[in-house]
């Protein structure tokens, strides 16, 4: 899909850039305004990084805590360790399995927690924090040829940014 995502500092300056694309006739519904008495982020579908994060979190955690658990338990076999004397030989694997699964959690919640909040939000993050200063945005839809007319028009008014987002 393509997109033309405008920032202005406040609502009048909005319903203004809203009113002038009207004018020019761009259909309605492919017009969106976010902010404070529109539409919110969440509603628009903006992604929120920490929802991406727990959703990549419990995905890496469907396959490190099983490939910990094994590699645990094979690191004990083959090392030989007798580690908690009181649970037996086998018992130590078993233990060992689960250090290596509570590792491979860790693992996933660092990393994948982690990486999802910081590499994972893309421009969506920046939005949404210009959304939470009270900003507005002015978010267009449409063809690739519809997003450059759209961007002409609204490079006239007095915008915070402007940002097109076009599929090849």
């Amino acid at each position: 899909m393509n997109y033309l995502v405008a920032v202005v500092s406040d609502r009048i300056q909005a319903e203004t850039a809203y009113s002038v694309l009207e004018k020019e006739g761009f259909p309605l519904n492919q017009v969106s305004i976010l902010g404070r008495g529109y539409k919110s982020a969440d509603e628009y579908g903006l992604i929120d990084p920490n929802e991406q994060a727990i959703k990549q979190s419990k995905l890496m955690a469907t396959w490190l805590i099983p490939f910990g658990f094994v590699a645990g338990m094979i690191f004990s076999v083959i090392s030989g360790l007798q580690t908690f004397s009181w649970a037996g030989e086998i018992g130590n694997h078993v233990v060992g399995g689960f250090c290596g699964a509570v590792a491979g959690a860790m693992g996933s919640f660092f990393v994948g927690g982690g990486a999802g909040v910081a590499f994972g939000s893309g421009d969506a993050l920046p939005y949404r924090n210009r959304l939470n200063q009270g900003k507005y945005l002015i978010v267009v839809n449409g063809s690739p040829r519809a997003i450059n007319q759209a961007s002409l028009i609204l490079r006239k008014l007095d915008l915070e940014g402007l940002q097109s987002y076009l599929e090849e």
